[in-house]
């Protein structure tokens, strides 16, 4: 058995999370000690673990708890499954580690890249779901207009917008040497804005959300991190000037 304190330092994660999970029903402690204590077991460690995968996979709170409340969940098939999609990102991710290493000798004169190689790994799919999953925090309306939006512009515009909003961000890494307030950064800042145009018009508010998910959403933190380490960060900083100046 382990305590709140054990379990959260096994699992990385924080006791107020394990509390959390059991205030919502989704973690119950295998039994409450006399002292008030939470107490874990296998079965609830377990069922910890397949919870964090659908985490690490991007699935809100609720949706995880519906999936793994259904009387037919199995967690053999949900492990396999998450073994498909875990492999399946891990290939992504060697592909678009191997674009940032091209990339940075492109950048240094040691290796010519065309267009193709430059946007290698990317596809039209990822950059909708991330572009979209940023507007699901307000208007599910803005949502299905922006779908349709995107629907509309065909396979040729939507790969061009594609390239166009790879493109800013390849310039924005060769334009963080100067700082999140030169101007270079700036223009790109003001060019990634318009870019949004294609999919919605976020407020000065929202852009300052997107920008913190950039950091704070492993999801999207894990591919900013294929082009650079510090690009979320620099990203981060650069819109909250960006949105500062507009005021």
């Amino acid at each position: 058995m382990f305590t709140v304190k054990q379990l959260s330092s096994l699992a990385g994660v924080t006791p107020r999370t394990l509390r959390h999970y059991d205030q919502i029903g989704l973690l119950k402690p295998s039994r409450i000690g006399e002292n008030g204590y939470r107490y874990y077991g296998e079965q609830a460690t377990l069922r910890l673990q397949q919870i964090l995968f659908y985490r690490e996979l991007g699935l809100p709170l609720d949706d995880i708890k519906k999936i793994m409340g259904r009387r037919d969940f199995d967690v053999l098939a949900a492990l396999e499954s998450h073994k498909i999609e875990i492999a399946r990102r891990i290939t992504r991710l060697e592909q678009l580690v191997q674009t940032v290493d091209d990339t940075i000798l492109h950048l240094k004169g040691q290796k010519e890249m065309n267009n193709k190689e430059i946007f290698s790994g990317f596809t039209p799919e990822e950059e909708e779901k991330y572009a979209l999953e940023a507007e699901q925090t307000y208007d599910p309306e803005t949502v299905r207009e922006s779908n349709r939006r995107w629907k509309a512009y065909g396979r040729d515009r939507q790969q061009a917008i594609l390239a166009e909003g790879k493109q800013i961000y390849v310039e924005m890494i060769a334009a963080m040497p100067r700082g999140a307030d030169s101007a270079e950064a700036q223009a790109l800042v003001e060019r990634w804005r318009a870019h949004m145009d294609y999919f919605w018009t976020p407020s000065p508010e929202q852009l300052l959300g997107i920008a913190d998910g950039y950091v704070e959403d492993p999801r999207f933190k894990k591919n900013f991190d294929a082009m650079h380490p510090q690009l979320a960060a620099f990203m981060r900083e650069a819109v909250r000037v960006y949105v500062e100046g507009k005021k």
